[in-house]
C-alpha cells in the first residue's frame, strides 16, 4: 500500500494564526504604541491642537537634512537630560526616526516611555513623511517631492485603510 506525504504546510500557515481574541488583542496594542505617517499628518493638518507633539530623535544633521515643520528636535541620547526642560508630561508624544530600516524612534519611545511619558511611534519615520508628499522643513526652506506611489495614492485621497 503506498501513503502519500501530506503537503507541506504553506509558509504562511506553519504557525497557525492566532485564535480572533488574541488577534484582536494584539492589533488593540500594536494600535496604542504606533502611529501612521497619514494619520499624523491629518492631525497636524486639521487647524487645531492635535492632542500630542511630535518629536524628532535623529541629529542635528539629520535634522537639517528635513524634519516635520512643528516637530520638535530631542535626539535620543539627550532625552534624560533634556526631555523635561521641552516637553509636558500630560502630553501624548509621537516619535520618529529616519524610516522603517532605523529603530531610533523606538528606543527613544522606551526613553520617554521610561520618563513617564505617554508616547508612540510613528511607522514609516520621516522616509514615509516625505514618500508620501507631505511637506517638510530643511534648514533652508519648506519642501516636498512627489508622492510615491508605492506609498500613498498619487492623487492625495485618503487610502481607505
Amino acid at each position: 500500500m503506498t501513503t502519500t506525504a501530506a503537503a507541506p504546510a504553506s509558509p504562511v500557515l506553519r504557525v497557525a494564526p492566532a485564535a480572533p481574541g488574541e488577534a484582536a488583542a494584539y492589533f488593540r496594542a500594536s494600535l496604542a504604541f504606533h502611529a501612521d505617517v497619514s494619520d499624523v499628518a491629518a492631525a497636524l493638518a486639521s487647524g487645531g491642537d492635535p492632542g500630542f507633539v511630535v518629536v524628532d530623535s535623529r541629529s542635528t544633521e539629520s535634522w537639517d537634512q528635513g524634519h516635520i515643520p512643528g516637530a520638535i528636535h530631542l535626539p535620543t541620547a539627550l532625552i534624560p537630560e533634556q526631555a523635561e526642560q521641552l516637553l509636558d508630561r500630560s502630553v501624548p508624544v509621537v516619535t520618529y526616526c529616519w524610516g522603517p530600516g532605523c529603530n531610533g524612534a523606538t528606543r527613544a519611545a522606551l526613553a520617554l516611555a521610561e520618563l513617564g511619558y505617554q508616547v508612540k511611534e510613528m511607522l514609516g519615520g520621516f522616509e514615509y513623511w516625505a514618500r508620501e508628499g507631505f511637506e517638510y522643513e530643511t534648514w533652508q526652506r519648506r519642501k516636498n517631492i512627489p508622492v510615491d506611489p508605492l506609498t500613498a495614492p498619487v492623487s492625495g485621497d485618503n487610502c481607505g485603510c
